[in-house]
């Protein structure tokens, strides 16, 4: 008995929740997770870094852009057509001018291939610099696409989420 109660002490919640996750409907990951954070709040940083969740979608805004890890700073999102955050906040993080010169370019020709290539959704880039202090060491770049597909004569609903994450040096 003694050896049972050891071993359920070495179980590791993250392998665990990993495990609940793969077995569970994908339709539902959001309320899944939301779950089991509640259940192991201390893994909540590892677990929403392991576990890939949908793309979402600024709202009130003129102009859409996708949420995600790589423009957020706390509980804002860094809009890539104007490069401010919403809700404001004053010490978020911002690519240099040089850097934000190309992130701006990189936006308009990748909604322009967006429009083209998936006939609609919305797309966003997000560069930041590799080292702050030093910009000439390189960059990194998250390149983001999320349409829904409703009504499709072969899908009638689902959702595409694109992620692609470079480095150039």
């Amino acid at each position: 008995m003694a050896a049972l109660a050891q071993k359920s002490n070495d179980v590791d919640p993250i392998s665990t929740s990993l495990n609940i996750m793969r077995r569970l409907p994908p339709s539902k990951i959001e309320q899944n997770l939301a779950g089991l954070l509640n259940l192991t709040p201390a893994s909540t940083d590892e677990l929403l870094q392991r576990i890939d969740q949908p793309l979402t979608l600024s709202s009130g805004t003129s102009r859409k852009y996708v949420l995600s890890d790589y423009n957020r700073d706390g509980d804002s999102y860094r809009s890539p057509w104007t490069n401010k955050y919403d809700p404001p906040i004053d010490d978020g993080f911002l690519p240099s001018s040089s850097l934000r010169a190309l992130e701006v370019t990189f936006n308009d020709v990748f909604d322009a291939y967006r429009e083209l290539y998936y006939e609609g959704g919305v797309s966003s880039v997000y560069l930041w610099d590799l080292d702050e202090e030093d910009p000439t060491s390189g960059w990194a770049g998250c390149f983001l696409i999320q349409k829904d597909v409703k009504g499709d004569k072969h899908v009638s609903n689902g959702s595409w989420n694109s992620i692609h994450v470079g480095e150039c040096n």
